[in-house]
Parts: C-alpha cells; structure tokens; sequence
C-alpha cells in the first residue's frame, strides 16, 4: 500500500457538498479506488448510515479490506453492475452515487499496471489485472484499420493513421513488449505535438479506454445511478477528459429534460415522460489551491444532478 502515500483525492470538498450527506443516508461510492471519498463520507454518516463501494481494480479489494466499519460494504466489481451490487447487499435505493472516472495516481505511478510510459514496464493497462486481454496481447494481434480507429476515437489523435501503421510496421519484426517501447514507435510517427504534451499521451489513453471500455461502461451506470437514486437523491460525477464529460454533461441534461415531440402529434401532456433529473448548479474544477498542490486535477470536471420526485 505504499502507493496510498501519494495518492490525493481530487475534488474531495466539492463532491462532499454535492453529494448533501445525510446522517443516516446510503450512499454509493461507485469507484473506491484507495478509499478517499469512502472514508469522508463515511466520516459524516451516523450509525444508521450506509456506504456502498465499487471497485474492479484488485488493489482497491485490498485497500477496502482495511477500513474495518460495520457501515461499510465492498464489492470487487465494475460500475456497471451497480444494480446487482446493491441487490446483494440488500438495498433497492440510496441517497447518492459517486463516481470517479478515470485513472489514479497510483495506477499511474505503478509501472507494472503499464498505463503510463513515464516509467518503463509491461504493456498491460487493465484496470482488473485478474482477467481480459492486456494492451501487449492486443496490440500482437490487431489489425491496422482498427487500431487506427481506436487511436483515433478514443484518443482524438490526428496522426492516428501514421501511429498505426508504425506500430504495425514495428510489430511484424518483433512483439512490442514494454511501455517506453510504445511511447518510442508513437513518438517516431507524430510530426508534431502540442506544448508540454508527451506524443504518446494520446494513443496510450485510447488503448486504454478501449480496452478497459470505460466509455461503454460509463454509459451503462448512469441510467443505472438514476434508477436507484431516491427522491432528491444526488448523482455526483468527477470526469477527467472530454469523452468522458461529454457522456455525462448529455446524459444529465437528456434527463433533465421533458420528452420533446413533433408539436403537431396527437399525444396528451399526460403521456409525455417527466424529467427524472435536475441538474444542480454549473460543472465545477478545482481550484488554483487545489491544483497547486495536485496538477493531476487541471482537467477533472465535477458535474451534479438531482433525482426528481416521482
């Protein structure tokens, strides 16, 4: 656990106050990851109070071990299965859900999880390093035209078509093994590159996110985190790029709207579908404190919405 030791919380006492924590609420930390919103929130609970945590990452199972509370319960598996999780442990809605997108700094800093090319280690980049397929298995057998449109979608790369017919190009010599390995082939194909951005940055965010399919993912809880929020419940979402936000800011605001049909239909105002969401305030980022003490948080974007009374 030594990593916890240079892991900070981004937007801790912003997500706190959005959340409007309940004393004897039940809330959802959908992302546990080393634990620092659970252990917050579970600092405002009072005994009747309830805190469900999420996590597919093994490191995160252990970390959840440690925080012995009877208000507590863990459950190693992904986001998307967040109904069955609260099924298990016996509760069909909750006060509000927290979700923490993106990677940690100690996923980061970890060489051997491979998702940054900072440090040389295997090209793995799974968030669950317990099952499904690495980013070097991938990367041995994937065809040009695909790994351009990964590249390219998912990374919003413009040199997604030099990118992958380089590392296609390297591939057929020998496996590419490491992650400085990936970051050397990228760098040799990319012209040009914006200020203090590595050149690889992108691609090894679109393997990534493909990979781990974390925008699909993402898309599957949200409708989910509706459903089970009770009335006046909050959906709290910290997001750190733009596909990720762009999902959350459309799904926040499509629900927060009243079914728009063609004006001359034949259908009464009753039958329209109410809003299920209000969205509370506008996207908030971290401040210049904030950043100083942690640049990871330059691009986290905080989003908050309320669920509707019936």
């Amino acid at each position: 656990m030594k990593s916890s030791l240079q892991h900070r919380t981004v937007l801790l006492d912003e997500a706190l106050a959005a959340l409007c924590i309940k004393q004897n609420g039940v809330y959802v930390d959908a992302t546990f990851g080393l634990g620092g919103h659970s252990k917050a929130i579970l600092a405002g609970l009072g005994g009747d109070g309830r805190l469900i945590a999420l996590d597919r990452d093994p490191l995160a199972a252990e970390a959840a071990k440690l925080l012995e509370d009877a208000r507590f319960y863990f459950a190693h598996r992904s986001f998307k299965e967040l109904k069955a999780v609260l099924r298990q442990a016996g509760r069909q809605s909750v006060d509000g859900v927290l979700l923490d997108l993106g990677v940690s700094s100690p996923q980061l800093d970890d060489p051997a999880r491979g998702f940054s090319f900072r440090a040389d280690g295997p090209l793995d980049m799974r968030m669950d390093t317990s099952r499904g397929e690495t980013a070097r298995e991938w990367l041995a057998r994937v065809e040009e035209e695909e790994l351009k449109e990964v590249i390219q979608k998912y990374g919003e790369e413009r040199f997604a078509k030099q990118i992958s017919r380089k590392i296609i190009e390297v591939r057929r010599d020998k496996p590419i093994e490491s992650t400085r390995e990936l970051a050397r082939i990228v760098a040799g194909a990319v012209r040009t590159r914006e200020a203090n951005q590595d050149p690889a940055t992108r691609t090894f965010q679109a393997i990534r996110i493909f990979l781990n399919r974390e925008l699909e993912e993402l898309s599957l809880v949200l409708p989910q985190a509706v459903e089970v929020l009770a009335a006046n419940g909050r959906l709290v979402v910290i997001s750190f790029h733009s596909l990720e936000d762009r999902i959350v800011k459309r799904f926040m605001r499509d629900e927060a709207s009243v079914d728009h049909l063609p004006r001359d239909l034949p259908v009464r105002a009753a039958q329209l579908g109410g809003a299920r969401l209000r969205i509370v305030g506008k996207a908030l980022r971290a401040s210049p404190a904030e950043l100083a003490a942690n640049p990871r948080a330059r691009s986290a974007v905080l989003r908050v919405a309320e669920r509707m009374a019936a």
